[in-house]
C-alpha cells in the first residue's frame, strides 16, 4: 500500500528531526528544535506537520538536554509543550500512546518545572497490560517506548522491564535476526539499564552491529547513540 503524501512528508520530518537529535547527542551542535524543524508555517513557527513529527519522536526530542549534553532552550521547550497540547491521547488511545504522551510531559516537568499546573496531575499510566505477556510482545512494546529508558526514572514501565531482563535480551536477539533494526536498537537501549542481562548476549558488540546495519535510519542511529551514552554513564 502506498503512503499518502502527508504520511511521506511526516516520515521525512521525523527522520530530519531524529538526525538533528543525533547530531546534538554526538556533540556536533546545540539542538535548536524551533529552528531546525523542516516543516514550518510561512510565518515561521512550526506548523501542524512539524508538531506531529515532534509528537512522533516523543520525549527523545529533548534527550540532549536530559543527558545534559546541551542546555534546554526555552524556544525548544515551548515547541514540545505545543506538540503535547496539540496531540493529546484520545479516550481509546493505546497504552503506548498514553505512555509516550505522559513521558513528554514528564520530561518537560524535569526541564521546566513551571509546567506543573492544572493541565496535568502527573499521574503515570498503568503498566498492567504487560503483565505476563509473551517476551516477543514485551520487547515490541518496550522498543516502541524506548524514549522512556532513562536511568533517573523509576516508572511502572521501567519496573516491568527490570523484572524480565532475560526476556528483553531474547527479544533483542530476535529483532537482530529479523533485521528489525529499530526494534533491536530500542530493546538494546532498555538493556543498558537492566540488571541480570546475560553476559553471553554481547550487548556492546550487538549495538555496534545494529548501528552498522541500520544506522542509515536516523531513528535507529538515535536509539543506538542513546544506548551507548547510557551504557557509558553519560547521564548524570
Amino acid at each position: 500500500m502506498k503512503q499518502s503524501g502527508t504520511s511521506i512528508r511526516l516520515t521525512g520530518a521525523v527522520q530530519d528531526l531524529a538526525t538533528e537529535v543525533v547530531s546534538a547527542l554526538r556533540g556536533g551542535d546545540h539542538l535548536r528544535l524551533a529552528e531546525s524543524l523542516s516543516v514550518r508555517d510561512e510565518t515561521g513557527p512550526p506548523g501542524d506537520l512539524a508538531l506531529a513529527a515532534v509528537r512522533v519522536l516523543g520525549p527523545d526530542v529533548l534527550l540532549p538536554a536530559v543527558l545534559r549534553i546541551v542546555p534546554p532552550d526555552p524556544d525548544d521547550l515551548a515547541v514540545v509543550r505545543k506538540a503535547v497540547d496539540a496531540f493529546p491521547p484520545s479516550a481509546d488511545a493505546s497504552p503506548t500512546s498514553r505512555w509516550s504522551h505522559w513521558a513528554m510531559r514528564h520530561t518537560l516537568l524535569r526541564l521546566d518545572p513551571p509546567l506543573d499546573d492544572a493541565r496535568t496531575d502527573g499521574t503515570e499510566p498503568g503498566a498492567g497490560w504487560l503483565d505476563g505477556v509473551p517476551w516477543q510482545f514485551l520487547t515490541h512494546q518496550l522498543a516502541v517506548l524506548a524514549p522512556l529508558a532513562l536511568p533517573a526514572d523509576d516508572s511502572a514501565l521501567t519496573r516491568a522491564a527490570r523484572h524480565r531482563p532475560v526476556d528483553v535480551a531474547r527479544g533483542f536477539v530476535r529483532a537482530v535476526r529479523r533485521r528489525d533494526w529499530l526494534q533491536a536498537a530500542g530493546a538494546g537501549r532498555w538493556l543498558t539499564l537492566l540488571d541480570g542481562v546475560p553476559d553471553t548476549l554481547g550487548l556492546e558488540g550487538g549495538l555496534e552491529f545494529v548501528a552498522q546495519m541500520g544506522g542509515d535510519d536516523p531513528r535507529v542511529a538515535l536509539q543506538v547513540q542513546a544506548a551507548q551514552l547510557l551504557r557509558a554513564g553519560a547521564a548524570r
